[in-house]
C-alpha cells in the first residue's frame, strides 16, 4: 500500500512539473513579425528563435475584427519561418490579427501579435508587365499586361507619364483602362522614355496605386512623306554637285594655255650674271671673257686701196692686242 502511495505521488509530482512548465513559456519569444502582402498573397514572416538542445517549431493563430476569438490556421508547429494566410478574394476586405509563438516539446515562448491588418488596403500592388511596343512616326503603340489576373469587382487603371530624353523634367501623362492604348502626337525621329503604374479601383471611395515599371525608352521613325521629301533633296545635291564639277572641268579645258603660262616657273638671270649687276668691277667677268677666247684665233684684216693704210694699221693693231699668238698676220 506504501509503494502504491509512493508511485502515486510522483506522478502528481510529475503531472504538476509538467503544467508549470506548460504554463511558463521559457523560450524567446519569435523577433521582426511581420506581414508581407503583395498582389493579395498574405504572409507572416519572423526571425527564427535560436536555441540549444532541440529544433524549434511555431504557431501562428489569427483573428478577425468580426470574430474575436483566436483560432489555429495551416501553420500549426511547423519549423518555417513563414506562414501563408487568407488567399481568398472574400477575406481582402476583413481586419486580421495574427499571432506567433516558438515551440519545443512542452516548452513555449510568450505570443507576438501583429497590428491589424486589411489586405485591400495594405497589399503591394506590383508593376503591369509591358508586352509589346510598335514604334510609329509620331505614336508609341502599347500593350500591357496586369500585375494579376482580372476578378470581379475590381478595375484597373494604367497611369502612363512619358517624355522626350533631352527634356525629363517636362512630362506628359496619360490614363487608360484598356491593356492596349496609344501615345500620340509624337515628334519625328525623336527618342521618348514612358513608365507605367497601375491604379486598382474596387470601389467608388476606393483607389490603390501600384508600384511603376522600369522606364523604356523607344526613338519614333521618319514618315513616308518626309522620307520622300529627304531623298528629294539628297537627289537635288548631288546633282548639282555634279553640274560644278562639269563646269569646273570645262573651265579648265578652255583656259588651259592661261593656266600653263601661269603655271610656268617665272624666268630667272644666272647668278654669276646678278653677281655682275651688283658689283660691275669685280674681275671675274674678265676671266670669262678670256675663258670665252680661243687663244689661238687671230684676226686677218683685208683692206684694198690707199685710204684704207690707216684703218687698217689701227685694226691690226687692235687685233693684235687682243691676240695671245706671238705673231699678227696681215694680209
Amino acid at each position: 500500500m506504501s509503494w502504491q502511495l509512493l508511485m502515486l505521488n510522483v506522478v502528481v509530482i510529475a503531472f504538476t512539473s509538467l503544467l508549470i512548465l506548460e504554463a511558463s513559456p521559457h523560450l524567446p519569444a519569435p523577433k521582426d513579425v511581420t506581414v508581407h502582402s503583395s498582389n493579395f498573397r498574405n504572409s507572416l514572416r519572423w526571425s527564427p528563435v535560436q536555441v540549444d538542445g532541440g529544433s524549434v517549431s511555431y504557431t501562428v493563430q489569427l483573428k478577425t475584427g468580426a470574430y474575436n476569438r483566436w483560432s489555429e490556421i495551416n501553420c500549426t508547429r511547423i519549423a518555417q519561418t513563414e506562414c501563408s494566410f487568407l488567399q481568398s478574394a472574400k477575406a481582402r476586405r476583413w481586419t486580421i490579427v495574427l499571432r506567433v509563438r516558438a515551440e519545443m516539446g512542452p516548452r513555449t515562448s510568450a505570443w507576438v501579435e501583429t497590428d491589424p491588418f486589411v489586405a485591400e488596403r495594405n497589399t503591394t500592388i506590383g508593376p503591369p508587365k509591358v508586352n509589346s511596343v510598335i514604334v510609329s512616326s509620331d505614336s508609341l503603340l502599347i500593350g500591357v499586361a496586369p500585375p494579376f489576373g482580372p476578378e470581379a469587382g475590381y478595375l484597373f487603371q494604367y497611369h502612363v507619364s512619358y517624355w522626350e530624353n533631352t527634356t525629363i523634367t517636362t512630362k506628359k501623362e496619360i490614363k487608360r483602362s484598356d491593356t492596349l492604348f496609344k501615345i500620340k502626337d509624337l515628334k519625328q525621329l525623336t527618342l521618348y522614355c514612358f513608365t507605367i503604374r497601375v491604379e486598382l479601383v474596387a470601389y467608388l471611395d476606393f483607389h490603390l496605386f501600384g508600384l511603376q515599371t522600369v522606364p523604356e525608352c523607344y526613338r519614333t521613325t521618319i514618315s513616308e512623306a518626309a522620307k520622300a521629301g529627304y531623298i528629294v533633296v539628297i537627289f537635288m545635291s548631288v546633282g548639282l554637285l555634279l553640274i560644278f564639277i562639269i563646269a569646273g572641268f570645262f573651265c579648265l579645258w578652255r583656259h588651259q594655255k592661261a593656266l600653263k603660262y601661269l603655271s610656268q616657273p617665272p624666268l630667272r638671270i644666272p647668278s654669276h650674271f646678278e653677281e655682275y649687276l651688283r658689283e660691275p668691277s669685280m674681275p671675274h667677268l674678265e676671266m670669262l671673257e678670256n675663258h670665252d677666247e680661243d687663244p689661238q684665233d687671230s684676226l686677218t684684216v683685208v683692206y684694198t686701196g690707199e685710204g684704207s693704210s690707216a684703218y687698217g694699221d689701227m685694226l691690226d693693231g687692235n687685233a693684235c692686242s687682243r691676240s695671245s699668238s706671238s705673231s699678227c698676220d696681215v694680209t
